[in-house]
């Protein structure tokens, strides 16, 4: 298995990355946000997944050897392949993830595209057990309920999932649990970032 890759970024695509090592350029598929933050002639370091199949020999790079682990947990579950499971990672963090699954909250995974309900569904009930037994469920508890409702204002009002996200995570730890304040809050937090 080629478990990480390192070299220089020669060109990039909407969801995938040629990086050339010593003279080999690899075919690297990674998630959009790390795509978007690539410049021609960078050196990375990637931790890889070669995912073998009967027609293909697939390449997915990851930042961190944990957003590698959770693409794997979720091409295990059956209906999951690597580009989904992208998709998932390019839209919500790890963080968001795991929450969303221990917590049961389908409708957070529903909002990726190409994620349906009963696939969302699907993944919680494959995954639950295996991420509450790898996970400090203190540190998820603060994506409540109440942070969900927000995640869905915010995302209703033209906002994208990510940057949903980084508003609500945005949020201090101390403020009150009612949907309007928390509300407000993400809502300034756009204002002073400028979006």
């Amino acid at each position: 298995m080629i478990a990480s890759l390192s070299g220089t970024v020669r060109e990039i695509d909407t969801d995938a990355v040629v990086i050339e090592n010593q003279g080999v350029g690899f075919f690297v598929y990674v998630p959009k946000p790390l795509c978007d933050r690539l410049t021609v002639g960078e050196q990375i370091f990637l931790y890889s997944q070669l995912l073998v199949r009967e027609d293909a020999l697939t390449l997915v790079g990851f930042e961190t050897s944990e957003a590698r682990r959770l693409f794997n947990l979720l091409v295990s579950v059956g209906g999951v392949g690597y580009r989904l499971a992208l998709a998932i990672l390019s839209n919500l963090s790890g963080e968001l993830i795991r929450s969303a699954i221990i917590q049961d909250q389908s409708e957070i995974l529903a909002r990726v595209p190409g994620v349906g309900k009963k696939t969302a569904q699907k993944i919680i009930l494959t995954l639950q057990d295996k991420i509450r037994g790898e996970t400090d469920w203190e540190q998820l508890a603060s994506f409540s309920d109440v942070d969900g409702d927000v995640l869905s204002a915010l995302t209703a009002l033209g906002y994208s999932i990510v940057e949903a996200q980084a508003a609500i995570q945005s949020i201090p730890k101390d403020t009150a649990q009612d949907l309007e304040t928390r509300l407000r809050i993400a809502l300034s937090y756009f204002s002073k970032s400028g979006s």
